[in-house]
């Protein structure tokens, strides 16, 4: 078996697709550089027969060109959708600044100072949004982004509404439990609105505590405590701050406060800047229609050129989106991130083996293919079955990096439960990293 893994390189019209810096149920997100300008962006790429399959078109085409008519300084942009035979392309801004979640997984909570700063913008961008009759419904720290400069930037819309009338109830319980409304939970119908406001409460509490103002180990008793809006507000908090995280978690939603009055409050007022932008006229959506109709004429074309080693061009895009990741022996520093990587000079055949061998006993079935290889947990945890995309890749003659990146699960117990012990493992293999 060569140690060299075969790595072709994809290009989508005029886009050369890197590594993937993202996997959800329906959707993966790709690094990318447009070869005509040079510019990078992130490609979330999904399966056209799967949305077909689901009946998700009309719905997926409604959310996309929703999307596109947000333009705003604290919202990730969409540039353009491009569709082939097989998948769809939506082409977003490139936001290499890590997760808002990375940065209080690392650091802890924030100051008041900082953490009303990042809330400004959010509500800046959940304000926006809304007067687009955009309804984001899962706010939270891990969909919001942060970019080179420290600016926040929502992404993630797969669970938006757009034009909900503000007296029509949508009826569709999604989101993250933790972050969620209690109107929404009940099934009795919800305002997109103020069920996003409830969750911006809960991301301002996160921010200044440094963990969650609702958590139980069962959603009966979560749901339960969300229901009654039971929290407590650290001995740190200002009073102003308490005051104004009562009025957003408050469990009616007909009481609770809307965002002309959160503009207003006094707390919130303290250094509140808001967002300067030029808006722009007669925004194009052509191109989403053309990816979501059966017309072939609009179609791209996927190419794979002759298979390479890691080249100059992946070098640089793990560079760009891994400059947060860390080696292995930062985890006991407290970082974490949602994939990490190093480097080993044994072959990777030999690489591979070992981390096989390391990981079942942890109870972890493995499934390869060529140098990929995926760890798939056989029990649930705390957010379901923990699973693992492993990959070797040739930097040069007798250098491999490997690549382990969580794709379901929770990010905690990928590392606590996974990588802390799979290096005991490995080490224990003999595999000199």
């Amino acid at each position: 078996m060569s140690g060299k893994p075969v790595r072709p390189c994809t290009r989508v019209g005029k886009y050369e697709l890197g590594k993937t810096i993202g996997e959800g149920t329906f959707a993966k997100v790709k690094f990318a550089k447009n070869v005509e300008n040079g510019n990078y962006v992130a490609i979330k790429i999904l399966d056209r027969n799967h949305v077909l399959r689901h009946k998700m078109m009309e719905q997926l085409k409604k959310e996309i060109s929703a999307m596109k008519m947000i333009n705003h300084p604290n919202v990730v942009k969409i540039h353009e959708v491009m569709a082939s035979k097989t998948k769809i392309y939506i082409v977003l801004e490139l936001v290499n600044g890590g997760e808002l979640f990375d940065k209080i997984a690392k650091n802890g909570r924030l100051k008041e100072d900082e953490a009303r700063s990042y809330f400004h913008q959010l509500i800046n961008a959940v304000d926006y949004c809304h007067s687009r009759g955009v309804y984001h419904r899962d706010l939270k720290p891990e969909n919001l982004l942060l970019d080179s400069n420290g600016i926040l930037k929502i992404t993630d819309f797969g669970l938006s509404t757009y034009a909900q009338k503000e007296d029509e109830l949508l009826r569709t319980a999604c989101g993250t439990p933790n972050y969620v409304a209690p109107e929404v939970l009940n099934d009795r119908g919800y305002v997109g609105s103020t069920s996003d406001i409830w969750s911006c409460g809960v991301i301002l509490f996160v921010l200044m505590a440094g963990y969650l103002p609702f958590d139980e180990p069962s959603n009966m008793a979560l749901y339960k405590k969300i229901g009654k809006a039971q929290f407590t507000c650290p001995s740190w908090f200002s009073s102003e701050a308490k005051k104004l995280l009562k009025r957003i978690l408050d469990p009616n939603p007909l009481t609770r406060i809307k965002i002309p009055e959160i503009l207003e409050d006094e707390w919130f007022r303290k250094g509140y800047k808001p967002a300067i932008f030029t808006e722009e006229e007669d925004i194009n959506v052509d191109d989403v229609a053309a990816a979501f109709n059966d017309s072939k004429e609009n179609f791209v074309t996927e190419r794979k050129e002759k298979p390479v080693s890691m080249n100059a061009f992946e070098l640089i895009s793990r560079l760009m989106m891994l400059s947060s990741s860390f080696c292995l022996n930062s985890i006991q520093n407290g970082i974490v991130k949602r994939e990490t990587h190093f480097t080993s000079q044994r072959p990777a055949n030999e690489i591979m083996s070992k981390i096989e061998e390391a990981a079942k006993p942890l109870g972890f079935n493995v499934h390869k293919r060529n140098y990929k290889m995926k760890l798939q947990g056989d029990k649930s945890g705390r957010k379901g079955h923990l699973s693992v995309a492993t990959e070797v890749f040739e930097v040069a003659p007798s250098l491999h990096m490997v690549e382990l990146r969580k794709t379901g699960g929770d990010t905690l117990e990928f590392h606590k439960a996974f990588l802390q012990k799979l290096f005991i493992r490995v080490t224990r293999c003999s595999v000199a990293f």
